[in-house]
C-alpha cells in the first residue's frame, strides 16, 4: 500500500515541478498529492486502527478482571 503512495507522490512531484509558477506548483501538490493521498490513507487504514483499538480494550480488559496476588491479608496490620 505504501509503495504505491510513494509512486504517486512522485508523479504529482514531478507534476507539481513543470508549473510555470511555484505557486501553482506547491498547489498541484498540495491539491493532488497530499490531500488526497493523507484522506485515502486515513479511509483506508480505518480497520487496522479499529482492530488495534478493540485488541487494546481486550487487554484492558483482561487486566482489570485479572485478580493481582499480593502479600496483603487485608487484616490492616502492616
Amino acid at each position: 500500500m505504501y509503495i504505491v503512495a510513494i509512486a504517486w507522490l512522485y508523479v504529482v512531484l514531478m507534476m507539481s515541478l513543470t508549473e510555470q509558477s511555484w505557486i501553482a506548483g506547491i498547489g498541484t501538490f498540495v491539491f493532488y498529492g497530499v490531500a488526497p493521498l493523507s484522506l485515502f490513507l486515513w479511509i483506508v487504514g480505518t480497520p487496522a486502527r479499529r482492530r488495534r483499538r478493540k485488541a487494546q480494550e481486550a487487554a484492558h480488559d483482561k487486566a482489570d478482571t485479572t485478580p493481582t496476588l499480593s502479600s496483603d491479608t487485608g487484616d490492616g496490620a502492616a
